[in-house]
């Protein structure tokens, strides 16, 4: 009597495109990009603060309530910090598999180090580590307001000039806002060419634009902090 064969579980499409190097820089690129959205979003708002307390605390106050009545208070902010939550940890996670398997598939060094590479690809994975470092600090520090030892709960406005009053934020702030510019740049230009944007024909205006990107946001950042030491935000 013929045993039954049981039949091949085959891994779902999702599953092989996650294990497929293609597949991973396909996530990393694509939460990458909804990173990128979410800081221009975020420094445009920054940027509010040269307006004046009332706007910005107001701006503040309409992001705990955006989206009512048809939402509850705060259920707007907390499904953007779930979606931003989950492209941060797939973005981390694939740039940490990849890495891996870069390290398993060439486990000797390169006799000779290509000196064409860009200072961004070469501090690439440093960079990353120095902007998750920062994620966990700026949370602490104008979230729950754990660091901030001048903060003022529900006063969005005072707390950010109370973390850039000390050298300690700032000097965090500041370094972390280059990290980022060379992030943005190398990164933009990586996921323009893993989801296929990028050709003969539109390298230049992609290269300009990562360029433009990284120095607009750089600057908008970097602007608040230089603001507040030099007295033009108090």
């Amino acid at each position: 009597m013929a045993l039954a064969t049981r039949p091949d579980r085959r891994p779902s499409p999702t599953r092989t495109l996650w294990q497929s190097t293609l597949g991973k820089k396909a996530v990393m690129a694509v939460s990458g990009l909804i990173m990128l959205a979410y800081l221009v979003v975020h420094m445009i708002g920054n940027l509010k603060i040269f307006f004046g307390p009332s706007e910005f605390n107001g701006y503040a106050h309409w992001l705990r309530h955006m989206g009512e009545p048809f939402l509850h208070s705060h259920w707007g902010l907390w499904a953007a910090r779930i979606v931003l939550l989950a492209a941060v940890v797939l973005h981390a996670t694939s740039a940490y598999q990849l890495s891996r398997r870069d390290i398993k598939a060439r486990p000797v060094g390169y006799a000779h180090r290509r000196r064409r590479a860009s200072y961004a690809t070469r501090t690439m994975r440093w960079g990353g580590v120095i902007l998750g470092l920062f994620i966990v600090w700026h949370l602490l520090d104008l979230t729950t307001l754990t660091v901030n030892e001048r903060a003022w709960a529900g006063h969005p406005y005072q707390n950010v000039l109370a973390t850039f009053s000390t050298w300690y934020g700032n000097t965090i702030y500041i370094v972390a806002m280059a990290a980022l510019g060379l992030h943005v740049r190398h990164g933009f230009w990586s996921a323009a060419q893993t989801l296929g944007a990028g050709n003969a024909t539109r390298d230049r205006v992609l290269k300009l634009l990562a360029n433009a990107l990284a120095l607009v946001l750089t600057l908008g950042f970097v602007s608040v902090p230089v603001a507040v030491m030099t007295g033009v935000v108090n």
